[in-house]
């Protein structure tokens, strides 16, 4: 470690311990873009021999516990890196240089399942169902789901798994190290959007060591350090595949793509089904190139929507469009009153008896109209020259009054034989 990184720890250190508590919001916002700062601490880390691993370690939790959003989300951006750790040193059994760090990890678990009432959380997680839309599927989509007995009686129910009581830990064992450390990339996950993109690379490097350390694939990766191999949860290797899910729509595709690989590999020769479903499908899912992804910006996890189809079709049979049709059906012109000549509008009588082209009973013969009342008629009608259609000679025949208009006028009807 250089002298100046070594500068920038120490002020860091001295810095927080004379802060004022009215300043800790600002100082907490502007932490966040001291890029040397960061690169310093993770060398710090590495080391698990530095006088300043310590003091560091303490301040970090100082950070964790003061409630402040953003202090805390700066400490857990190095939890990757604090875990291997604290696996590299265990599996070369030197526990007693990784002390520090095995505080610093036990304290955020404590703090982390307990509510700010000191009451144990219950975390609980919904499992979807397929039959209901989300932003991931369409049932239309999947195509025809049977409906057995058994399908029905569970259509609409959703499942809820529930996390917790956790309870308390005092120091980290082999029976409860990974319950701790599953427990805490948990909460690491639940923060993947406000990382950095430093943190984001650490979690994709320490998955790929601690699958690989070990084994043969570790000369392959050409990893130094330990050589012994790092035992692993099926818990545990799946909270690593959420993160590197993330990872791999977030700018880091080729750390992403090897932690993935050498996950696959382990949860092979250890035969974990879990792992191996959640990386299989994650896999499967991947597009045939490389994400080119932005580093700056909203970070997300991108997935394509079908378009939802409208619930009512646009060409749906309602009582408007009958009565629409059935009216267009009265208004066409019989074929038999047509005429030849054009530009003439024939319009065909509406009327209750002897319509134009009416079918006429069974045993009945046509009557036709008298002559005083065939001229009544003729003088009802009365014809207008609409002003648009004036220009070209087009004249507007209006539709003679019902029979029913005429009896009212004192005019018998044609065609009624009366007794």
């Amino acid at each position: 470690m250089f002298t100046s990184e070594k500068g920038v720890v120490e002020e860091w250190l001295s810095e927080f311990k004379t802060l004022p508590e009215t300043s800790l919001p600002n100082y907490a916002t502007n932490l966040k873009d001291k890029s040397s700062l960061v690169s310093s601490l993770y060398k710090v880390i590495q080391e698990p021999q530095s006088e300043l691993l310590e003091p560091v370690c303490h301040q970090l939790f100082e950070f964790y516990r003061s409630g402040e959003e953003q202090l805390l989300r700066f400490t857990l951006q190095f939890l990757p890196e604090l875990i291997w750790c604290y696996l590299a040193v265990s599996a070369s059994r030197n526990v007693h240089s990784s002390g520090c760090i095995e505080a610093l990890l036990l304290g955020v678990y404590n703090l982390e399942i307990v509510d700010k009432q000191g009451h144990s959380k219950v975390l609980s997680f919904t499992i979807p169902s397929l039959s209901k839309p989300s932003v991931y599927h369409e049932p239309s989509s999947i195509g025809s789901m049977a409906l057995t007995e058994s399908a029905l009686s569970q259509h609409g129910l959703s499942k809820v798994v529930y996390s917790g009581p956790h309870p308390q830990r005092e120091m980290l064992t082999a029976q409860n190290r990974f319950e701790v450390l599953t427990f805490l990339l948990l909460c690491y996950n639940a923060a993947l959007t406000y990382m950095p993109s430093v943190s984001l690379q650490s979690l994709c490097q320490i998955c790929s060591r601690i699958c690989v350390c070990g084994y043969p694939r570790q000369h392959v990766r050409k990893y130094k350090g330990i050589s012994s191999r790092v035992p692993v949860s099926s818990g545990f290797m799946v909270q690593m595949l959420t993160g590197i899910y993330f990872a791999f729509y977030n700018g880091e595709w080729d750390l992403a793509q090897k932690a993935l690989d050498d996950i696959i590999y382990r949860a092979q020769l250890e035969l974990y089904p879990e792992p191996l479903l959640v990386a299989n499908a994650i896999q499967a899912s991947l597009p045939h190139g490389a994400m080119k992804s932005s580093k700056e910006g909203t970070r997300c996890i991108q997935v394509e929507i079908t378009p939802t189809s409208s619930r009512i079709s646009r060409n749906a049979v309602t009582s408007m469009s009958i009565r629409g049709h059935r009216w267009k059906r009265h208004e066409q012109p019989d074929n038999n009153n047509d005429t030849t000549e054009l530009g003439i509008l024939v319009i065909p009588e509406i009327s209750v008896t002897n319509v134009a082209g009416e079918r006429t009973g069974n045993g009945e013969k046509g009557r036709t109209l008298g002559e005083v009342d065939a001229q009544h008629i003729q003088g009802v009608q009365e014809t207008t020259t609409d002003p648009r259609t004036e220009s070209k000679g087009l004249p507007e025949i209006r539709r003679q009054k019902s029979v029913r208009k005429m009896m009212e006028d004192g005019i018998n009807s044609p065609g009624r034989v009366q007794f």
